[in-house]
This record gives C-alpha cells, sequence and structure tokens, in this order.
C-alpha cells in the first residue's frame, strides 16, 4: 500500500502501467488470494467459478460475459450460458471480481480483501484497467453523500483516458 508524503491517506495501486509488469505471478496471487478469501468467507469456488475467475485474470483487460462463455467452451466444457452468469454473479458478490458498468465487462480484483470503493483509470487505447484504491476518495464520497442524505453502496469511479504507453505512441 503506498503513502502519499504528508497525507496520511493510505492508498493502493494495482496497475499495468508502470513499468514492466508480471502477470504470471499477478494471476498466482490474485488465484491464491481468491482461493484463500473463500476458504475464510466459508464460500464454495467450485470448478466452473475458478475456471471463469481464471478467465477473467488471463489479462487486465475487461471481459464481457459472452466472452467468457466461449472460452469456457474452448476449454471443451459446454456449460449453458445460465451457468457462466451464474459464475459471474457470484464471483461479483464475493468481490473477487469487478464489474465494469460502462463496459458492460468484468476485470479480476487483486485485493479482495480491501475496501470496494474503488476507482477505475482504463486506458481507452490498450484496455488495460488500473485499479486504485483511496481512502481520501472514499472519505471524500462518503462526505457528500452523508451532506445529501445518501447511503452509498459500493460507489465505483470509473476514469476514461490514455495510460502512459498508450498517450506516448
Amino acid at each position: 500500500m503506498a503513502r502519499k508524503p504528508g497525507s496520511g491517506a493510505a492508498k493502493s495501486i494495482i496497475s499495468p502501467f508502470h513499468g514492466k509488469h508480471d502477470h504470471a505471478h499477478c494471476q498466482r496471487q490474485a488465484l491464491d488470494s481468491a482461493i484463500q478469501q473463500c476458504e475464510k468467507r466459508g464460500l464454495r469456488l467450485t470448478k466452473t467459478r475458478q475456471q471463469v475467475l481464471e478467465i477473467i485474470w488471463a489479462s487486465h483487460n475487461p471481459i464481457g460475459a459472452y466472452d467468457v462463455l466461449q472460452k469456457l467452451q474452448a476449454q471443451g466444457h459446454k456449460p449453458a450460458p445460465p451457468t457462466a452468469y451464474r459464475a459471474l454473479e457470484f464471483l461479483v458478490d464475493a468481490q473477487l471480481i469487478h464489474r465494469i458498468e460502462s463496459l458492460n465487462a468484468f476485470i479480476g480484483c487483486p485485493s479482495p480483501a480491501d475496501s470496494h470503493q474503488c476507482q477505475f483509470y482504463i486506458c481507452k487505447d490498450c484496455g488495460h484497467i488500473a485499479e486504485v484504491n483511496s481512502n481520501a476518495v472514499a472519505r471524500a464520497l462518503s462526505a457528500d453523500a452523508d451532506q445529501l442524505g445518501f447511503t452509498s453502496q459500493q460507489p465505483v469511479i470509473e476514469v476514461h483516458g490514455l495510460c502512459r504507453d498508450c498517450s506516448q505512441a
């Protein structure tokens, strides 16, 4: 978790945008974390759910439900569409993946034990997504909601733009 000097505000940044990224390590760590979280919470990570999670973690690019279904079928499975949708719903509810509303797609959650008031930075060229969990942003959203008399439920911010590599290309 990175801290901004002098702010006292904790912030975690999970990003494929900065320098070299060992995605195989990232993927293994995320899957291990998901298994641990399911065990800790008494949730059942079935074979199909784990396969869907692995498909989603194949990259940091969002993937739609139909594409998940196609990849399951390409692996030799013949699941009905509701099977894939139920697995995706379970993984979202278990906070193991996120649904990116603006893209109608899913992305893996690298920190399922952390707060899910997160911000997503979505590169419109390469499609990579960085996840930021900023306590300062979460507090600001909460304060605004309180001022409005509004009860927010898992606020998510999606920011579309260009990552450093794409903007320099």
